[in-house]
């Protein structure tokens, strides 16, 4: 259908339309967002006792503050400058921390992303190598973690006990809970694994990392960190939180502070749990500027007097008015979206690493700084499939699909009916969205962007790549193949992205011109940049010298005559080097090969090898 409706080669999973349906809703929320200004105040104030501390204005008359701009703010500090403070109340209490449970896949996943900055698919590539065994000197190959595709926080009591055994030694019996610590499993986990974690916690990180690479070590120390954390005991803090206000101003303006001082630190000397950062969409509310990074306060009692400190650089001595604008909501991260996906009951742990590598792969999304963002293919795609599946990509749709699949595996109900109660409906959908219009069914109308080259109105065509301006005269004879990129601003119109050529040393060896780089519907290649007089191209080199003898060609990207991919010298017919695997320009550590070559399977995913099989050296691509 994707194919007759949008373009040729493209198709979507059940549940990657919906992963594409929550990055697509983000994007439009974000240009529809529109930025809101608000101030915040903040005091320096100081007691009898150091040190000094600051303070945000929270409340005004006993509502929430709120500044919507310089007017307001500058009227505020007005009132307040030159005045001393006076301590209104003080609160202390103490807080537990607990630790958090050893990883499912999704978490792992989630926290090799925020900590380690590993994409889904590599955290698995990495683990399943960890899973299968890694040489450890006179032990031979050993299996250094459990199974990683699981999700079950349960570990046996054998590794309790090695896990208590560890603390105990390590760290001591203040750190040891007086009974192990065990946690629930939510209703949907299948538990057919135990949590991932080290085979032996006596194994710690350190003991192996000459056996290890960084990445393979990076995630292998996450992972043993993360299991003897859970078996400690609670973290203690001391929070407090001073509220001040002017004197004289009859409890008008509130100002507060809260500090968080660690009191013991329990698992947190082994480990703390990674917080996705967020822009906030909204002006905070009056609760939300708890902060929970240690600062010290001092020792103050209520009723006592503070005095303002000035700071260098303060137009008004000890107060600070700071202009903010809200911001749009932030886009998903892997782990962002993989939360998403496993708190709407969407998806299996061995599952979400493939679903975010395919719709990249399929260009449906691109990763901006980290971040994913659709591409024109992927909203339109989307877009096709809101209109003609409106419930097939629903997020409580695809929510109760998982549960009953969970059903019919644990026997509660029949297969038969649960394809019945899918397939139906389905169908009927099918059927709908073939009479519904796709973007090879619409013809888009003339642009007001006049061809360079001779005059046309552009049109907006499709390809491969996403929507792009033509010439209407590609027909004619002689043909105009004009094409330009564009993208469209928030108010509809129509702007041109210049064609970036990246240069090349080379000439062109029939007219001397440059040669530039250009991308075509085989990858990149080099090409005369006098085209179109000059029609010269060339496979483009990929950094790695034919490692033949006296040979002296460069490795280059070619194609069969099915369109299959392989690499050879570009001094072929003369040389005849060629291999499948893509050559990496980098040399093997281990045998000096001069170049590694890429390996991808399904199962591991992308990795980097010495293509000389007695060296046996690789790496996580």
């Amino acid at each position: 259908l994707l194919w007759n409706k949008v373009r040729r080669g493209l198709s979507m999973g059940r549940v990657q339309s919906v992963a594409m349906r929550l990055i697509c809703e983000r994007e439009a929320e974000r240009d529809a967002f529109r930025s809101e200004e608000y101030w915040s105040i903040t005091a320096l104030l100081a007691g009898a006792n150091p040190p000094a501390f600051e303070a945000k204005l929270h409340s005004i008359n006993g509502e929430e503050a709120s500044i919507e701009n310089a007017e307001q703010a500058g009227r505020i500090i007005g009132e307040i400058q030159g005045k001393a403070f006076v301590v209104h109340s003080i609160e202390r209490r103490e807080k537990k921390r607990n630790p958090v449970a050893p990883f499912i896949t999704s978490r792992l996943q989630q926290e090799a992303s925020r900590k380690l900055h590993f994409s889904p698919k590599k955290t698995m590539t990495l683990a399943q190598q960890l899973y299968e065994g890694i040489e450890i000197g006179a032990e031979g190959a050993t299996g250094l973690i459990t199974y990683m595709r699981t999700d079950s926080p349960r570990i046996s009591n054998e590794a309790m006990a090695d896990a208590r055994e560890v603390i105990q030694s390590r760290f001591g019996a203040d750190y040891l809970p007086a009974t192990p610590n065990v946690y629930k499993t939510s209703k949907a986990a299948q538990e057919a694994h135990e949590a991932i974690r080290p085979t032996s916690a006596a194994r710690d990180p350190e003991s192996i990392r000459q056996y290890l690479d960084q990445d393979q070590y990076n995630l292998y120390k996450l992972i043993w960190n993360r299991f003897i954390a859970s078996q400690m005991v609670p973290a203690i803090l001391d929070v407090t939180r001073i509220d001040s206000t002017p004197v004289e101003t009859k409890d008008k303006y509130l100002f507060r502070s809260t500090g968080t001082v660690v009191k013991f630190p329990g698992h947190t000397i082994v480990y703390r749990e990674g917080v996705d950062k967020e822009l906030p969409s909204q002006k905070p509310k009056a609760d939300q500027d708890v902060d929970e990074d240690e600062r010290q306060l001092p020792a103050l009692t209520e009723g006592e007097r503070l005095r303002l400190v000035e700071q260098e650089g303060q137009t008004v001595p000890g107060l600070l008015s700071k202009q903010h604008f809200t911001q749009p909501p932030p886009r998903y991260n892997e782990a962002l979206l993989i939360k998403e996906l496993e708190e709407k009951g969407i998806g299996r742990p061995s599952t979400y690493a493939a679903i975010i590598s395919t719709i990249q792969d399929r260009k449906y999304v691109e990763k901006i700084e980290g971040r994913l963002v659709p591409t024109e293919t992927g909203k339109t795609v989307n877009d096709f499939l809101l209109k003609g599946f409106p419930e097939l990509i629903n997020v409580d749709f695809t929510s109760q699909l998982e549960e009953q699949l969970d059903q019919v595996e644990e026997g509660n109900k029949q297969w038969v009916a649960a394809v019945r109660d899918f397939y139906m409906p389905f169908t009927r959908e099918m059927e709908r969205a073939k009479t519904i219009p796709g973007p090879k069914d619409t013809v888009e109308p003339p642009t007001d962007i006049p061809c360079e080259k001779c005059g046309r109105m552009m049109e907006i065509k499709w390809g491969r790549n996403g929507k792009f301006l033509a010439c209407p005269a590609y027909k004619d004879d002689p043909p105009c193949k004009n094409t330009q990129n564009f993208e469209k601003l928030p108010d509809g119109t129509i702007k041109i992205v210049p064609k970036q050529e990246l240069t090349t040393d080379q000439v062109c060896d029939k007219c001397s011109s440059p040669m530039v780089v250009k991308t075509g519907r085989f990858g990149k290649f080099i090409a005369c940049s006098a085209y179109p007089q000059c029609k010269t191209t060339k496979p483009l080199a990929l950094g790695v010298k034919c490692p033949q003898p006296d040979c002296g060609g460069d490795l280059v990207q070619k194609r069969t005559r099915k369109g299959r991919s392989f690499f050879a010298c570009s001094n072929y017919p003369k040389c005849e080097f060629a291999l499948w695997d893509r050559p990496v320009p980098k040399a093997c550590p281990t045998c000096q090969a001069p170049f590694l070559i890429e390996k991808i399977s399904k199962q591991e995913g992308r990795s980097v090898q010495c293509r000389n099989q007695d060296c046996g050296y690789r790496e996580a691509g």
